[in-house]
C-alpha cells in the first residue's frame, strides 16, 4: 500500500530474492520510462523502496506520481 508523507508517495516491496526484486526492477522501468516518470528507488537485495514526487512541481505528489505507482502496482507479483 502506497502511503503520503513528505509530498512523497512510498511504498516499500519485498521479494523471495535478488533475481525477483530486480526483475521487478526492470519492469517499473520500462513502465516508468514509457510514461517519462522516474522513481527515487532504492534495492538491497530482497527489497525495493521506491518514493515518487514531480520534480517539475516542487517535489510534490501529483497525478503524474498516482498514475505512475497504479502502473506499478500493476506489475508488482504483490498486487
Amino acid at each position: 500500500m502506497w502511503t503520503e508523507s513528505d509530498n512523497k508517495l512510498y511504498r516499500s516491496f519485498t521479494f523471495k530474492d535478488f533475481p525477483a526484486a530486480f526483475s521487478f526492477m526492470t519492469r517499473v522501468a520500462l513502465a516508468a520510462e514509457k510514461m517519462d516518470h522516474h522513481p527515487t528507488w532504492t534495492n538491497t537485495w530482497n527489497k525495493v523502496e521506491i518514493w515518487l514526487s514531480t520534480h517539475d512541481a516542487g517535489d510534490v505528489v501529483t497525478d503524474k506520481d498516482k498514475a505512475l505507482a497504479e502502473a506499478i502496482d500493476k506489475v508488482s507479483p504483490e498486487s
